[in-house]
C-alpha cells in the first residue's frame, strides 16, 4: 500500500480514522524520520572519528570535548527517539496506532501529524503531566 501512496497525500478528517492510506502515510513519515536520525548519528560518528583530539591549548581542547559531549547527548536522545519510532511502527502493524494507550480514544490527526510517536490524547497527556507534578 505504501508504494501506492501519493507523495502529496495528507490525512483528512473526511476519511475513516486510521484508514489504510492514513496508516501508510504515518508509516512513511515515521520511517523517513528514523532514517534522518540514523543518518545524523552516522555523521556524528564520522565527525568524532575524524576529529583531531590532540589540541595543545587546554581551552581549545576543553571546548572540543564539550562540543563532543553535547553532540553525544543529542545522539543519545535520538537513540531513545528511534526506540519510540520503532514502537510506533509496531503499533501500526498491530492495529493500535492512533489510539490512546489510556482511554482507547482516537489521538487525532493533528496531534499525530505534530508528534507521530504520540501514545496519548492531548487530554490524557495533560492529566499525566499534572499527576507527575504532584
Amino acid at each position: 500500500m505504501q508504494e501506492d501512496l501519493p507523495e502529496d497525500y495528507r490525512p483528512s478528517e473526511s476519511e475513516p480514522y486510521m484508514s489504510p492510506m492514513q496508516l501508510a502515510y504515518f508509516r512513511r513519515k515515521l520511517l523517513q524520520w528514523r532514517d534522518e536520525l540514523l543518518d545524523e548519528s552516522e555523521e556524528t560518528i564520522r565527525n568524532l572519528r575524524n576529529e583531531e583530539w590532540r589540541e595543545p591549548d587546554p581551552n581549545d581542547r576543553a571546548s572540543r570535548e564539550s562540543d563532543a559531549s553535547l553532540e553525544l547527548r543529542t545522539r543519545d536522545r535520538y537513540r531513545k527517539l528511534i526506540g519510540k519510532i520503532d514502537a510506533a511502527l509496531r503499533r501500526i502493524d498491530d492495529g493500535s496506532y492512533g489510539y490512546c494507550d489510556e482511554t482507547g480514544e482516537p489521538i487525532g490527526l493533528a496531534r499525530l501529524e505534530a508528534r507521530p510517536i504520540a501514545t496519548l490524547t492531548v487530554e490524557a497527556q495533560e492529566r499525566h503531566e499534572r499527576d507527575e507534578r504532584r
